[in-house]
């Protein structure tokens, strides 16, 4: 790790992010442009991820497989507005083992054409649905502004797909999906979020209806974080995906497609970072507690390092590293560590051992405000009490900071002026050319619909046409 500083957040948020993510060892720059590789550490926190999510992905009765990454050109282009929206973004095969192939593969950018394919061979009965199928994986979208974890060429997620004989539960199952997502990103990720649904010009491609979680990073801006479509019958229609009901009459599926990626961990980073580094929540951190000794000579290190690995076996429940580097300082390991955002450190040293105690320091609290002397004894029920506290404490955080930047303005000109730091929560009346003007004039867009919210009327913001549901506005990474 660089001793050099973080650029301050408040000076430039988005270098301040870059040098954090490489500093961190989150990921690094990959040969290919816009591509990344997300290092151990980086990776360990998607493995916590992914751990937490699946977890709940099985208790709502999903299972995974494993899909191709290589999807016959001809499938994108049987779902007509699925390829128009994902066209600019393809990445095509044409050659294969030296020869020009017969018919262009696309390398995936998502799977509802080739998992459509496969649903239409699998299910022939209403005994057959639902399909409730789940992917970890990558994919590859060839944007042209890339940063590290929020917008790669490649990148890591999981993709549900399920297909099911009525509307109602399709619609019941794209709306439970996008709960898990919630009650993840603000039980796991203590990242607060609010559902919704997106606009017809921000759903995604070949979707009859998109919705997702939305989340305000440390610079005000809104950062999409999971999302949950209703796919209607457009691709069960495009690839036949049919099924013979009670009365043995042939009907089309309705399917739904969900979506979570290491996107998140931009959300996390930029959420609850500060200027000294990362601050991961305890129950995702890859690393819950480091455990610091410190001694200047060969005698008190024989008397701290047993205290130290008797410690670290009471405290075997929980993530925990001993840095007991010898070619660094303490001091050093502290800034390292806090650089890494590990919630709780323990120190210990030759008055520690003598008094029975350990030195403790919170990660989300500087300096002495995080700082407490605790007993050795019962010291894994302390410990999981303050990491419990540590997470509610940054959800809680992170959710005043986010209320404190939500505006509901009066007019459109304090629209315009609202939405450059900060989000604009007004009433719309669905008009695409509001929508765009906004976006034009302020560089927000729409980011959802809430679904939590009382239907009254009101004014449109832009236009001042009447309108029932108001939506949040907001400069989007």
């Amino acid at each position: 790790m660089s001793d050099e500083k973080l650029t301050p957040r408040n000076v430039d948020f988005s270098e301040w992010y870059n040098q954090l993510v490489l500093k961190a060892e989150l990921a690094d720059y990959a040969p290919v442009r816009g591509c990344m590789v997300v290092r151990p550490y980086g990776w360990a926190l998607w493995e916590n991820i992914q751990a937490t999510l699946d977890k709940r992905f099985k208790v709502t009765g999903h299972v995974n497989a494993a899909f191709p990454l290589f999807i016959p050109m001809s499938f994108l282009e049987k779902e007509k507005a699925h390829v128009e929206g994902f066209s600019p973004e393809l990445a095509i095969v044409t050659i294969g083992g030296g020869e020009k192939l017969e018919e262009p593969l696309v390398v995936r950018p998502t799977s509802e054409t080739v998992i459509g394919h496969m649903y239409a061979k699998w299910i022939k009965s209403y005994r057959d649905l639902p399909v409730l199928i789940n992917q970890w994986g990558n994919v590859v979208r060839w944007e042209l502004r890339t940063k590290l974890f929020l917008r790669t060429l490649e990148f890591y997620w999981q993709e549900g797909h399920t297909a099911h004989a009525t509307e109602q539960e399709a619609r019941e199952e794209t709306r439970r999906m996008l709960g898990v997502y919630a009650d993840f990103a603000i039980n796991e990720g203590a990242v607060p979020v609010i559902q919704g649904i997106k606009s017809e010009t921000e759903k995604f491609a070949g979707a009859v209806q998109s919705t997702s979680i939305e989340a305000m990073m440390g610079d005000t801006r809104a950062l999409q974080s999971g999302t949950s479509h209703f796919l209607g019958q457009n691709f069960a229609k495009a690839f036949n995906i049919q099924y013979l009901d009670t009365n043995n009459t042939l009907q089309y599926v309705w399917t739904t497609s969900w979506g979570l990626s290491t996107r998140f961990i931009g959300a996390i980073i930029m959420t609850h970072g500060d200027d000294q580094g990362l601050i991961l929540p305890p129950r995702l951190a890859p690393i819950q507690i480091v455990l610091i000794p410190i001694y200047k000579n060969d005698a008190e290190r024989s008397a701290v390092m047993p205290v130290v690995e008797r410690i670290k076996a009471e405290l075997a429940e929980f993530r925990l590293k001993v840095d007991d580097r010898t070619e660094v300082t303490p001091g050093f390991k502290f800034n390292d560590w806090e650089m890494r955002g590990v919630p709780l450190r323990i120190e210990i040293g030759p008055k520690d051992v003598e008094k029975g105690t350990v030195a403790m320091a919170r990660r989300d609290k500087p300096g002495r405000e995080g700082k407490s002397f605790v007993p050795q004894a019962g010291l894994s029920r302390t410990v999981g009490m303050l990491l419990d506290e540590i997470q509610a404490s940054l959800l809680a955080r992170a959710t005043t900071f986010r209320d404190s930047h939500i505006f509901d303005p009066k007019d459109y000109a304090e629209l315009t002026e609202v939405v450059q730091n900060g989000w604009a929560y007004s009433y719309w009346c669905g008009d695409n050319e509001c929508e765009a003007k906004v976006k034009e004039d302020t560089k927000a867009t729409t980011r959802c619909i809430p679904l939590e919210q009382k239907e009254e009327k009101g004014k449109c913001i832009v236009c001042g046409k009447n309108a029932k549901r108001k939506v949040y506005f907001a400069r989007a990474y």
